[in-house]
């Protein structure tokens, strides 16, 4: 795998885990700060353009407000590969949790 394709999983889970921890959704703005965080200093092109994949996956439901606005929605089975309960090809598999 390359470091590219790492450096995407991790984002993904980022996104997913943060959703998880927001109390299940979160809109784009607070996403990319929360990437930022864990050192994901990315555009808001490509925080929705991994939405948009996540959607795809069936792992986040997008409201998409009048302005193209995103606000995401974990579902349950991004929040089982939130959790290390479940893997998606594309997601980085999270560390077990002790």
């Amino acid at each position: 795998m390359s470091l590219k394709e790492l450096i995407k999983q991790d984002q993904r889970l980022v996104i997913l885990r943060s959703l998880a921890d927001a109390g299940y959704d979160a809109n784009e703005s607070i996403l990319d700060d929360c990437l930022a965080l864990y050192g994901h200093k990315i555009s808001r092109d490509l925080v929705r353009t991994h939405l948009n994949w996540l959607e795809e996956q069936d792992l986040v439901q997008i409201e998409r407000l009048q302005n193209g606005f995103m606000i995401a929605k974990i579902t349950q089975r991004g929040l089982d590969v939130a959790n290390g309960e479940a893997v998606v090809d594309g997601v980085k598999k999270p560390l077990p949790k002790i």
